[in-house]
């Protein structure tokens, strides 16, 4: 049947090893900063507060911990995929080599609405830290010139009375300027922000066990009890707290596999992709649930539903206010390098699926200079302007979690398929336990988006509809695999 019809395993590792216009300059150590620029930021310095006072309390370490366990069985699939298929385009690739055509392209759509609208959030969230950071001053920024004219209100859209939100129009198009001019100037930005806020947190939580350690009684009252008893709402405290807060603050993790997108631009993929891949995932996942223990250490959880916990936590902590401008800086610098991976990631799913004839060839022009891929990020960078400028951040936030889940859950299984239908096939790198590794990461995808309301799967459903419309009005028919 055409709509499951796969892409040779051949013809994709002959486009790796031909010339295609990017350049390799990523090592092993460049890629886990990558995937360290994509994942710590709004999912831990907003988040991890707001999920533990509305979720799960202290437990909220425990949340980070089944998702970052959810993210390493995709993970492991991903770096077997990644090894044997080192190309742009991510999940998306490794779907039209094992699921199919059809398949692929959902995966691609979900990837699109993870890359580009993760990128819209997170600018929305570096316009709130910097309005913060300026009230620590007494300068206040306009409102109607640093919010979203848009809003929900009773599940419609209503006007505020702003006109744009101008500083996440401004990192936008920033941002999309510094990955035109070529990844490596993007990378060595990226390593910059990133050096900054993973040594920032590792002086919070190094403050915090001071602190707690110093104000033991406190810091007990404030960890005791760890996993708050239900309310008797199902979702709000208790062990279904603890999983309602792990789908809450997945989005945290969200762009970790943006490390796979960069493959062509690798040194050495099949070496450093799985590399790359788990070592970021090892280093975010100790991070969040050191920092979350910390936070929820300072303050009692139930304090913590603000717009920035941390600031608010080192406040009531009495720390010195140079340490806590020091970790606004971290909060910006995290913030930064997510916005800037995630319209990394997005010009080369397109580049993938234009080269498969999924999208017009325009999709997949690379720069004869720079070696990027300047039409899409250009095309990216405006959208995620536009999109940050105008809406709001629940708006944006609530539909990337589904997605991503949901790509996660199919590149599991396209690693079961491939291990029954191509045994013969050289894997440089090998996922453990298969069918096992798979199935549990399938599972823990699904159970986190049960966990998810009934309007996010409403969403879910509108944005499918809307590439259902693109694939059987343009891709289906300009398949190079139909002609």
């Amino acid at each position: 049947m055409s709509l499951f019809r796969t892409k040779p395993i051949a013809e994709l590792q002959a486009e790796a090893a031909a010339e295609h216009g990017y350049k390799r300059t990523l090592g092993p150590l460049s890629l886990i900063s990558l995937g360290i620029g994509s994942v710590v930021g709004a999912g831990i310095f907003v988040l991890a507060g707001t999920s533990a006072a509305q979720y799960a309390g202290p437990a909220i370490a425990l949340s980070f911990i089944f998702a970052g366990i959810s993210c390493l069985f995709a993970g492991l699939c991903y770096a077997e995929l990644a090894s044997m298929i080192p190309v742009s385009g991510s999940a998306y690739t490794y779907s039209y080599a094992t699921l199919g055509e059809f398949l692929a392209w959902i995966v691609g759509w979900c990837l699109v609405l993870e890359y580009l609208f993760s990128g819209a959030a997170v600018a929305v969230s570096w316009s709130g830290a910097i309005r913060d950071i300026l009230n620590e001053f007494n300068l206040a920024m306009p409102v109607a010139f640093s919010s979203a004219p848009l809003a929900v209100e009773n599940g419609r859209l209503v006007l505020t009375g702003a006109f744009i939100n101008f500083p996440a129009v401004f990192i936008s198009l920033a941002l999309t300027y510094v990955l035109f001019i070529g990844i490596k100037e993007s990378a060595s930005f990226n390593d910059v922000m990133v050096l900054i806020k993973v040594g920032v947190l590792v002086a919070l939580v190094g403050y915090g066990v001071w602190w707690m350690l110093k104000n033991t009684g406190v810091a007990k009252s404030n960890l005791l009890p760890f996993i708050p008893d239900n309310t008797g709402t199902f979702g709000e405290y208790g062990w279904s707290g603890v999983f309602r807060g792990a789908a809450a603050i997945f989005f945290a993790y969200v762009g970790f596999d943006c490390v796979s997108a960069a493959a062509q631009e690798t040194k050495n993929p099949q070496r450093d992709l799985p590399i790359g891949l788990l070592g970021t995932l090892a280093v975010v996942t100790v991070l969040f649930v050191a920092v979350s223990l910390v936070l929820t250490g300072l303050v009692h959880y139930t304090k913590l539903n603000v717009d920035a916990p941390f600031i608010y936590a080192l406040q009531q902590a009495n720390a010195p206010a140079l340490f806590r401008y020091l970790i606004e800086a971290a909060a910006l610098a995290g913030l930064t390098s997510v916005i800037l991976v995630s319209l990394l990631g997005q010009p080369r799913i397109f580049y993938s699926m234009s080269r498969d004839g999924l999208l017009p060839k325009t999709f997949a022009k690379i720069h004869p200079k720079h070696g990027t891929p300047h039409i899409t990020t250009w095309i990216t960078g405006i959208a995620c302007a536009v999109i940050s400028g105008l809406f709001p951040l629940d708006l944006l936030g609530e539909l990337i979690s589904i997605g991503t889940l949901l790509a996660f859950a199919l590149v599991c299984a396209g690693v079961w398929v491939l291990r029954r239908t191509r045994p013969d096939l050289p894997r440089p790198f090998k996922t453990p336990w298969v069918p096992l590794v798979p199935l549990l990461g399938i599972g823990t995808c699904i159970l986190q988006m049960a966990f998810l309301p009934a309007i996010t799967w409403l969403n879910l459903a509108v944005w499918l509809g809307l590439g259902f419309i693109v694939y059987f009005g343009y891709s289906r028919k300009h398949s190079k695999l139909a002609r």
